[in-house]
């Protein structure tokens, strides 16, 4: 997506890092915005307090996700520190 710098948690080096940790690593590595594809996740953390937008996805595979990319260029015009936004399945 031109404008924006993506990374994945496994180009980082935090594949094996779980919920809690992974947010604080992304936080510390001073990422604006979080997306993920788990559905758990807003149950699981207190996302109050988070510097991070998170944009939760409804699924994390290729030909989804390049479908979601309108929907998620808005959820990224949107996000602000601690939001969770929910994009829906097409």
């Amino acid at each position: 997506m031109a404008g924006y710098e993506i990374r994945t948690c496994y180009e980082e080096g935090w594949a094996a890092l779980r919920n809690g940790e992974l947010l604080v690593a992304a936080e510390a590595a001073q990422f604006d915005v979080f997306i993920t594809a788990d559905r758990n996740l807003r149950y699981q953390q207190n996302l109050g307090s988070r510097r991070l937008a998170i944009i939760e996805l409804p699924g994390n595979r290729l030909a989804l996700i390049e479908r979601l990319v309108p929907a998620i260029r808005q959820a990224l015009t949107g996000a602000t520190p601690g939001s969770y936004q929910i994009i829906p399945l097409p």
